[in-house]
């Protein structure tokens, strides 16, 4: 089944920057990191009459802000991506080895006016086979209030 090698195209360079983006982005996540940063915040703000609230005071917010947004685009939305591949990958495989319709297998690849096509047709159905449950409710409902009545 192929090379048993776990990330056959990732040289040294793509793994170490997986595990900086997943390890950075668990700890952007925690209570104590948000914690820190509004402590940071709070502390520039304090120390703004000590400064005069001077052109170089209002930059280091300004700098730092805008370097650490910057950095945290792409370590998140590396996560992110990695994120969905593995459910893709998992949403696949249960597809593909239940009674779902293998053909919706790789969807994500088409455009988005295809996949607005194959989801109003699930829709419509999912409203068919909710209507044909319905049916087959009421009509057990009135099988059961004729035996009722006959046994009666």
């Amino acid at each position: 089944m192929g090379s048993s090698k776990h990330h056959d195209k990732s040289g040294p360079a793509d793994r170490l920057f997986g595990k900086i983006a997943n390890v950075t982005s668990q700890a952007a996540g925690r209570a104590t990191t948000f914690i820190i940063a509004a402590g940071v915040v709070i502390v520039w703000a304090i120390t703004g009459p000590i400064f005069n609230y001077s052109d170089t005071w209002q930059l280091i917010i300004n700098t730092g802000t805008t370097i650490v947004t910057f950095l945290m685009v792409f370590l998140i939305q590396n996560s992110q991506n990695r994120d969905s591949a593995a459910i893709q990958v998992k949403l696949d495989e249960l597809i593909r080895t239940s009674a779902a319709r293998n053909s919706l297998v790789g969807i994500e690849h088409l455009t988005d006016e295809e996949l607005e096509d194959i989801r109003a047709k699930c829709e419509q159905r999912a409203k068919a086979e909710k209507a044909g449950d319905k049916s087959v409710e009421r009509m057990g409902d009135r099988a059961r209030t004729a035996a009722d009545k006959a046994v009666s």
